[in-house]
């Protein structure tokens, strides 16, 4: 029955041992133990702070990401316009120098025609004009075979230039 009714002795030691070591434990254990608990407590406190301000950060990083990325892809578009422009310039600009070139070669080409045209019927009149004389000679010749037919002939050309 001593288990159930404990002798009064045993309590007060009991109870002595029990504040004494509640003092003990109060003025050197908890002290320490506490302030590393609200160490960690403002550790933790700070980390989750840290994180918050970083999750900010990387939201405007994003979005100052994204923004870069809208000006990168509008000045590829730009450029892309520019090179397609510059190229149909290009193009353009090709095809109008080749077009005057070409002009300037079907001018020189009738240029040429016309030149060799020119000096094809001067030729041709050359040549229908010595035909002539030769056609003219033979048929004078002909014609004044004979000293009658001379006389007749020189006689007619001085009445023609009398009666001019």
């Amino acid at each position: 029955m001593d288990l159930i009714l404990p002798d009064f002795g045993l309590l007060f030691w009991t109870g002595l041992v029990f504040i004494i070591l509640m003092f003990i434990l109060t003025k050197f254990i908890w002290k320490p133990i506490l302030s590393s608990v609200n160490a960690r407590s403002e550790k933790i406190a700070e980390a989750l702070e840290m994180a918050e301000k970083t999750k900010a950060e990387m939201k405007s990083l994003q979005a100052a990401n994204e923004n870069l990325l809208k000006e990168a892809r509008a000045e590829r578009d730009a450029i892309v316009k520019d090179a397609k422009e510059t190229a149909t310039k290009m193009v353009e600009d090709a095809k109008t120098a080749a077009k005057v070139e070409s002009e300037k070669v079907v001018a020189a080409a009738r240029q040429t025609i016309a030149s060799e045209k020119v000096a094809a019927i001067a030729e041709l009149k050359t040549q229908v004009a010595s035909f002539s004389i030769e056609i003219a000679e033979k048929i004078v010749r002909a014609e004044l075979s004979s000293d009658a037919k001379q006389k007749a002939l020189a006689e007619k050309m001085a009445g023609d230039i009398n009666l001019n």
